[in-house]
C-alpha cells in the first residue's frame, strides 16, 4: 500500500516502520499499462465532484461523502484533475505515478480554495478469516497531531490504549491487524484524552477485510469527521456529532460568574476577566445555565451545531449582564508560517466601538460590543506591537505586551491562531486629557 498526500503547505514525515510511503509526482509507469482509479469526495465544500484523467471523465457527480466506481487509465497518461460537477472548474490537479494492474482511490478533502488530495493504493493482501487490517489516515491538517482509539462500545477512554498515537496531518499509521468485530472509534488530541475530537459507535470491521479509517477537518478546524473505506469496496461516513464550547467572563468590575452547558461546568464562581477552556459536547440543545454574582440569568440557550467551535461571551455589568454565542474559526492559517488573529469586543458602559491594530496596521475597525471581527491572516513575528484602540481615545485601550507601564512586543508564533479580547467598563473619563477608559482591560489568547 502507498498513499500520496498532495498538500501545498505541509512538510510530512513518516516513520520508517509504517507501511505507508510517499511517491513523487510525475509520469506513469513504463510500458503504458492500465490501472484502475476512483474518487472519494471527502471535502467540506463541494456537494459533487468529477474525476478527470487525461481529459477523460472517470467519475461524474460523486456526491459528498461518497466514492465513485473504478475506471481504467493509462499509466503513461496520468494528468489528473478534480473538477466541480456544475461548472467544471479544476479544484485540484496532479500527475501521480501509478503502477499497472492495480487499484487506487484518490481522496479529495479540505475546503473551497484549499482542496488537497491523497492517493491510496489498494493492493493490501487480505487477512485471515476473523481478522481485519486497519489503516488510520490523518487528512485533517488543521486538527494537528491526533490519537486514535478503537475499543469496545463501553470501554472507558481513560483506561484505553490508543490504536495509534501522535498521528500527524497527512500521515498514515500503516496497516495494523485486529480482530473482526463492531467497535467504538474515538479520536483525541495528541496525548490528551480529555480533548475529544470524534466519538462514533457501531463501526463494523468485517472478517478478512482491509479498511482505511480516514479523518478530515470539520468547519472548526479542530474536530474531525471520519470515513471507513473498504479496500475496493464501499465508503461509510462518520460525520462529527460534537461541538466544542468555552466561556469567557468579560463582565465589568470583576463580577463573578458560574456557568454550565449540558450539565458540565465551564466557569465556577470565576471573577472577570476569566475564561474556561474548550470542552467537547454532543451537538444540539446547550441547556445553558449562568449565574452572575449568585443570581441566575435568563439567557436564551443556543443550539450547538455539529463540528463547530463556540465562545460563549458573557459581558456587560453585574446589574445588566449580556450573553452572546460566537462561532470560532480555529482552522490554521492557509499559508504556512503566518498567523490568524481576531478581535472580540466585550466592553460595557456606553458601548463604544473597538479596533485591532498590529504593527500599526488596522486589521479590524469599529467592532461592536458583543461581537467578533473576521479573522485576519498576517505574517508571524518574534515580536509585534498589538493594540486594541477606540475611536473615542487617543491612547490604546489595551496592549498585551504592556508590563508595569512599559510597552514591549508580543510574539506571534508561526501557524498560531489568536484572539485579542477587550472587556470591562468603557465609560470615558472626560475629565482627563487625553480621555481614558479606566475600567477597560483585555486578554490575549492563543487559541491554537
Amino acid at each position: 500500500m502507498r498513499f500520496t498526500p498532495w498538500a501545498t503547505r505541509l512538510v510530512l514525515t513518516l516513520s520508517l516502520s509504517a507501511t505507508a510511503f510517499l511517491t513523487a509526482c510525475g509520469g506513469g509507469g513504463s510500458g503504458g499499462s492500465s490501472t484502475q482509479i476512483r474518487l472519494l469526495n471527502a471535502t467540506q465544500s463541494y456537494a459533487s465532484l468529477d474525476l478527470v484523467v487525461d481529459d477523460k471523465t472517470i467519475n461524474s457527480k460523486v456526491a459528498q461523502a461518497n466514492v465513485g466506481t473504478y475506471g481504467g487509465v493509462d499509466t503513461n497518461k496520468t494528468a489528473t484533475q478534480v473538477q466541480t460537477s456544475d461548472v467544471g472548474n479544476s479544484v485540484a490537479a496532479l500527475a501521480p505515478a501509478l503502477a499497472g494492474d492495480s487499484s487506487y482511490t484518490l481522496i479529495a478533502y479540505g475546503f473551497a480554495g484549499a482542496v488537497r488530495t491523497s492517493l491510496l493504493q489498494e493492493a493490501q493482501d487480505a487477512p485471515d478469516s476473523g481478522k481485519v487490517k486497519v489503516l488510520a489516515l490523518n487528512l485533517a491538517p488543521d486538527a494537528g497531531q491526533l490519537d486514535v482509539y478503537i475499543t469496545t462500545a463501553d470501554a472507558a477512554l481513560i483506561d484505553s490504549t490508543p490504536f495509534v498515537t501522535g498521528l500527524q496531518g497527512g500521515a498514515g499509521s500503516g496497516y495494523i491487524q485486529l480482530n473482526a468485530g463492531t467497535y467504538r472509534l474515538r479520536v483525541t488530541g495528541y496525548n490528551n484524552k480529555n480533548d475529544l475530537r470524534l466519538d462514533v459507535s457501531g463501526v463494523t470491521l468485517d472478517s478478512a477485510s482491509v479498511n482505511s479509517l480516514i479523518l478530515t477537518s470539520t468547519s472548526s478546524g479542530t474536530l474531525v469527521n471520519g470515513y471507513k473505506l473498504v479496500q475496493k469496496g464501499a465508503v461509510t461516513p462518520y460525520p462529527n456529532a460534537l461541538s466544542r464550547v468555552r466561556m469567557v467572563n468579560g463582565l465589568a468590575g470583576g463580577a463573578y460568574a458560574s456557568s454550565t452547558v449540558q450539565g458540565k461546568p465551564l466557569l465556577i464562581n470565576s471573577p472577570s476577566p476569566n475564561r474556561a477552556d474548550y470542552i467537547s459536547l454532543p451537538a444540539g440543545a446547550s441547556n445553558l445555565v449562568v449565574n452572575v454574582n449568585g443570581t441566575a440569568q435568563n439567557f436564551a440557550a443556543p443550539n450547538l451545531v455539529a463540528g463547530t467551535d463556540y465562545t460563549f461571551l458573557l459581558y456587560g455589568t453585574a446589574a445588566n449582564p449580556l450573553f452572546k454565542p460566537l462561532v470560532d474559526d480555529n482552522r490554521l492559517p492557509s499559508t504556512n508560517g503566518n498567523v490568524k488573529i481576531r478581535l472580540i469586543n466585550a466592553l460595557s458602559g456606553n458601548n463604544p466601538l473597538a479596533s485591532l491594530v498590529v504593527d500599526y496596521t488596522t486589521l479590524a475597525s469599529n467592532v461592536e460590543a458583543g461581537s467578533s471581527s473576521a479573522p485576519q491572516m498576517i505574517s508571524s513575528s518574534t515580536g509585534s506591537t498589538v493594540q486594541i484602540t477606540s475611536p473615542l481615545l487617543a491612547n490604546p485601550l489595551y496592549n498585551p505586551g504592556t508590563n508595569g507601564g512599559t510597552t514591549s512586543l508580543t510574539p506571534l508564533t508561526a501557524n498560531g491562531v489568536y484572539t485579542a479580547l477587550i472587556l470591562g467598563d468603557s465609560t470615558v473619563n472626560t475629565g482627563t486629557t487625553p480621555p481614558t477608559m479606566p475600567g477597560a482591560t483585555g486578554m490575549f489568547i492563543k487559541d491554537r
